[in-house]
């Protein structure tokens, strides 16, 4: 806004276009400029966004453009192009035409450039330095939030005066920052000043801009000649007369000199105080520092200026060498006795010194420059410079304390609950896949069959390079929606012109999930899609949906293309392999995130109906998670084992996991998770407001400057955590600073947020939090919290930690059920790197749960709980205040803020509002597990079966306690394994569980209201058997007509295992007959000659049915992976 403001009190009319495409860190920077729609139109902004970067450049190329007809309305056109670093790479031809062109003299260009140094959020790091220099564009780098709108508006500047086109590096520490500052108070006559240079001739009638009396192909020499003769040189004497480069400090007679460059400079700033290094000290040593905003063309006047006479200087730049080699150039030509040496990657032949690979960090900075000071002479005699390590080349991996057996798990990104690559990237046995780019592009990690990926666009043509020198005769390739409209059509064209045996799989997820949700740019419909691949010469077309029906009816679909419902995706894809040429199948679901969004406000009807598991009929065999991979499917740990239970606050209501072969699903209708009494929570709360203690006494270090680590999960509002301590921060006149490392965290990945809280800004050099500077951990996630991003950041003696013990499940206990949860793992991994007595762990989201209803609630009680522990250097009021700022969820956050302090205070307030005592974890107790075994074997079927498990369980124990003089794991193994294949579940069991009360109990203690219940099962009688896959097709059975006959059907027990069990010839209950022969071998073999040698193998062996779960094929295929390892161990029992 601040260009056009200045034009208008100069007297100038000028309009503003805004064009580029989305990408992380910009990848929220088009959703801004909607929202801001009005504000734009107010100052004659136009925002068009491109269907892709390069169109989105030529656009801009266009409006600088408007001298060359008549009828232009304005006098110049200032324009801003967006896109991240790989955006740039394919707009680079662009950028050369354009530049070359020329700017209109009202007119100017800024090209901001998402550059991803560290791949934060990309397929690779970038560095987009070298491309914008072949386009001949300036670079400008501002070292950290302050400096974008000076930089920015010097860009603009620039552009006008000099001609060029102009890049400028914003690069993800930085735009993923915020920073409480201080903006020249700004009005509508405000106008920023710069001086025209008056050292270089300007053309009197068209400057240095754009010449639509200039022809093409006679003069383009010409074109040329003004960009190298006249423009960059323009460009240098513009920044010379409105320098962005700074010489910060230069003693007389100055030694060395350190430049930095772009967000380097804030590293050596902290590098310094890590070395003990403050200003007075470096003029005492003869240490200058020149800090450098434009990167290309180097302004080398004030370079020589700075450097002339000094014995050496070190460049401090990210990634490759770029303004290192630049002043090298610029001091080739001075005398010896005048030119220092330069260092910078390295140390010539002293080897290397900073990295060129990724990012850096102060802690490498400080260790480097600890190198260059030793290598030139400087001799540092500060404490801190003393005991300071060295650095050479790459980072540094901090290790993490860890058990011996385990280690704490990985937070890593994964499909959304209900996403629909979900189920559109599998594969069918046999077949492989090339991802694209997107969401999608997590199939990367799945099975294996999904193996290559490629620029945006490029999708499929990898496989018609090698197709031909390969026996695969067929490969899918994964295309989303918006890659297909930023430019992979093109590359399905490609394909059909190459006659590529191809299935294109076209993601249409009716958003770009990826960068938050935004519509894909033109519109685009699925039948668009259908109606271009088929002109574009596709020979076979296939809609695949959810909701199938929607596409029905004569107008809908081209009359040649077929219809299926997502569920007949395999077969499709089996059908499509063996086919020659290029086909598509558009797979038509509506992005699980931007649903939940819609719903929320009103936009898309919420679904009644919910998903429950029963966990007494549940086996624990993961089958739901296998058929959804579905990330809201939860381990439930019980008595009788892991179970498994649908996450109501995450589920999308997808519905896929319905499809594990199971019948512990029943889906029921207007159900809603039960809600906390908020009658009683109030007056407790109420009462409580009143008597509430002070916080404790804020520690010293921490209130001097507060370098508080925030852990989570994305999407939980870790960000919005560190959005509010920071403007809080702000309130009260501190300086305040935050730094979100996100990448696909909005994926169910780790988020980590770096707060600063100081007395002032001055005190915060850098976003980032330094290696082992962070005085607080705040770990809203404990996984994240033990993950080396934070405890690389914490240590011990300095830190002190609040942490919600609670394991939320990662994406890999998707793939393996039997994951290991342990929050002891997470928990020593804490301790091991704070110290023990420094961290706080107490359950935040099981309050959350009770006070709220939602685990949401728990990190901003977090924030609370570590308030009123004293590890929060701000006033209750403008935290509050904070909250009502940010606006999102006010009333929730200021009273989960309350809680938090309330239960750092006293623990046990949490049972006022359940009305009972927290239940006491304990060790397990085998002779209550035995008893209720015992009774639950006499309804399973009699009292004599009952007996039978009972005589062997104590024949066990009295034999392991001749062995290890105490009933152990021996017997425990025992005692679950005999009920596990005891009690199997057949069709009269499932009858019973269903229909005893228990489900029912377990329904309205966790939810409110219910309506239609329905049950999901396969029936031998009604359903039909896969022959390929030996499934059986589950139907849906009403529960007003089947529990009826289930509470009949339980009584057929006494027919279980008689000739007479019209059930008992099907092959899983001749496994489960068989398996309680076997188990009973088992057992007899272990107690022969059992001793203090053979009971641990014995243990294995006795424990192997509790991984013979499931029901149907899923037992059978359980059952005879079983065989070589049972094998196994009664082969080592019987000395084999």
């Amino acid at each position: 806004m601040n260009r056009p403001r200045s034009d208008r009190a100069a007297g100038i009319h000028t309009g503003g276009l805004v064009s580029g495409y989305r990408g992380s860190p910009l990848g929220g920077f088009d959703q801004e400029l909607w929202r801001q729609k009005k504000l734009l139109a107010e100052h004659a902004i136009r925002f068009e966004p491109g269907l892709n970067e390069d169109l989105g450049a030529t656009m801009l190329w266009g409006a600088q453009q408007v001298d060359a007809f008549p009828g232009k309305r304005v006098e110049g056109v200032f324009s801003m192009w967006y896109g991240k670093g790989p955006g740039v790479d394919r707009t680079g031809d662009v950028f050369r035409n354009a530049n070359m062109a020329g700017t209109s003299r009202q007119g100017g260009v800024l090209a901001v450039a998402g550059d991803d140094h560290a791949a934060q959020s990309s397929m690779f790091p970038h560095q987009t330095d070298h491309v914008f220099e072949g386009a001949m564009m300036p670079i400008l780098f501002p070292a950290s939030v302050e400096e974008y709108i000076d930089f920015g508006l010097a860009g603009y500047a620039m552009s006008r005066f000099s001609g060029l086109w102009v890049a400028f590096k914003a690069i993800t520490e930085t735009v993923e920052s915020g920073r409480s500052m201080t903006v020249q108070a700004q009005s509508a006559n405000w106008a920023p000043r710069f001086r025209l240079p008056v050292d270089i001739h300007v053309p009197d009638v068209r400057g240095f801009n754009y010449d639509p009396n200039l022809r093409w192909p006679a003069e383009r020499s010409e074109l040329e000649r003004r960009v190298l003769d006249e423009r960059l040189p323009a460009a240098l004497a513009f920044m010379r007369a409105n320098p962005v480069d700074r010489t910060l400090v230069r003693p007389h007679g100055a030694r060395v000199g350190i430049v930095t460059v772009g967000k380097a400079h804030g590293d050596v700033l902290a590098a310094f105080e890590a070395l003990g290094l403050s200003p007075k000290e470096l003029e005492r040593l003869g240490i200058g520092v020149y800090k450098i905003g434009m990167i290309w063309p180097l302004e080398a006047e004030g370079v020589r200026a700075f450097a002339r006479g000094m014995q050496a200087l070190v460049v401090v730049e990210e990634k490759r060498s770029f303004v290192e080699r630049q002043i090298k150039e610029a001091l080739f030509n001075l005398r010896a006795d005048e030119r220092p040496a330069v260092f910078g990657k390295d140390l010539g032949e002293a080897g290397p010194l900073l990295p060129a690979a990724m990012e850096l960090a102060p802690e490498q900075v400080a260790g480097a420059l600890k190198l260059f000071f030793a290598h030139t002479g400087v001799e540092l005699t500060t404490p801190a410079a003393l005991v300071a390590p060295v650095h050479r080349g790459g980072s540094r991996v901090i290790p993490l304390a860890a058990s011996k057996d385990a280690q704490p798990l990985n937070r890593k990104p994964f499909f959304c609950a209900g996403c629909p690559h979900n189920t559109s990237t599998r594969l069918p046995d046999g077949s492989y896949a090339a991802a694209g780019i997107g969401c999608h592009i997590m199939a990367l990690s799945e099975a294996g069959d999904t193996a290559t990926f490629c620029q945006m666009g490029g999708e499929g043509v990898q496989w018609i390079g090698m197709s031909t020198f390969m026996d695969i005769p067929h490969m899918f390739v994964n295309l989303g929606d918006g890659t297909y409209q930023h430019s992979g059509s093109l590359a399905i064209r490609q394909s059909v012109a190459a006659k590529s045996n191809v299935t294109y799989k076209i993601l249409f997820n009716d958003a770009v999930a990826m960068t938050g949700g935004q519509p894909t740019e033109g519109g685009l419909t699925v039948q668009r899609v259908v109606s271009q691949v088929i002109a574009e010469g596709v020979a076979k077309v296939v809609v695949v949906s959810d909701e199938p029906e929607k596409h029905a009816g004569p107008l809908s679909l081209p009359a040649n293309v077929e219809i299926q419902h997502r569920d007949d995706l395999d077969a499709l894809q089996r059908t499509l392999r063996e086919a020659q040429g290029v086909s598509v199948i558009v797979y038509d679901q509506t992005c699980a995130a931007e649903k939940r969004r819609r719903r929320k406000r009103g936009k898309l009807i919420d679904p009644p109906r919910r998903v429950v598991i029963n966990p007494a009929v549940c086996e624990g065999c993961g089958d739901c998670s296998v058929q959804s991979n579905c990330i809201a499917i939860e381990p439930l740990e019980t008595e009788l084992g892991r179970k498994r239970a649908v996450n109501q606050s995450s589920c999308n209501k997808d519905t896929s996991c319905l499809k594990g072969f199971c019948p512990s699903f029943v889906t029921v209708e207007g159900l809603q998770p039960k809600q906390p009494d908020q009658k009683r929570i109030g007056a407790i709360e109420a009462d409580w407001r009143a008597k509430l203690p002070a916080p404790a006494a804020v520690p010293a270090d921490v209130e001097a400057h507060a370098n508080i680590v925030v852990t989570g999960i994305g999407g939980t509002g870790v960000v919005t955590i560190g959005a509010i301590l920071a403007m809080a921060g702000h309130l009260e006149g501190k300086g305040a600073s935050t730094l979100d490392f996100t990448g696909l965290a909005q994926k169910n990945g780790a988020v980590i947020s770096h707060v600063q809280i100081a007395g002032s800004r001055s005190q915060i050099v850098t976003s980032r939090i330094g290696a082992h500077a962070a005085n607080v951990l705040l770990g809203c996630d404990a996984v994240v919290a033990a993950s080396t991003g934070a405890l690389s950041r914490v240590a011990s003696g300095v830190t002190r930690a609040v942490v919600n013990e609670r394991i939320t499940p990662t994406s890999d206990f998707v793939r393996d059920g039997d994951l290991p949860v342990s929050k002891a793992i997470h928990q020593r991994a804490i301790e091991g790197a704070i110290g023990t007595g420094s961290a706080v762990f107490w359950d935040g989201s099981g309050a959350a749960e009770i006070l709220f209803g939602d685990a949401i609630a728990s990190n901003m009680m977090m924030v609370g709980f570590a308030y009123q522990r004293g590890l929060i250097p701000l006033s209750e009021a403008a935290i509050g205040r904070a909250i009502e700022l940010n606006g999102t969820a006010v009333k929730m956050n200021e009273r989960a803020f309350f809680w938090g302090r309330l239960l750092a205070h006293d623990a046990n307030v949490i049972e006022q509002v359940t009305g009972t005592a927290a239940a006491a974890s304990g060790d397990f107790d085998l002779e209550h597990f035995v008893v209720d075994r015992v009774r639950d074997l006499e309804l399973y079927q009699n009292a004599a079966y009952g007996r039978r498990y009972m005589a062997l369980v104590d024949r066990v124990r009295q034999a392991e306690q001749r062995i290890a003089h105490a009933a152990g794991d021996l017997t425990e193994a025992v005692a679950r394994n005999y009920f596990k294949v005891l009690a199997y579940k057949d069709e009269y069991e499932v009858a019973r569980l269903h229909t005893n009360g228990s489900f029912s109990s377990y329904l309205s203690s966790a939810f409110d209201g219910g309506g239609k219940k329905m049950f999901y099962m396969a029936p031998p009688l009604l359903t039909r058997r896969d022959p390929r896959t030996g499934r059986r097709d589950k139907i849906a059975l009403r529960a007003a007509w089947l529990e009826p006959l289930l509470r009949v059907m339980k009584h057929g027990k006494a027919l279980r295992g008689t000739a007479f069990d019209p059930f008992g010839r099907q092959k899983d209950r001749i496994i489960e007959r068989a398996l309680i022969d076997e188990f009973e071998e088992d057992v007899e073999l272990a107690l022969q000659g059992l001793n203090a040698r053979t009971i641990e193998t014995a243990v294995e062996l006795l424990r192997l049915p509790s991984s013979i779960r499931g029901f149907g094929v899923v037992k059978e295929r359980n059952y005879e992976s079983s065989r070589p390892v049972r094998e196994q161990y009664r082969a080592r029992l019987a000395g084999k």
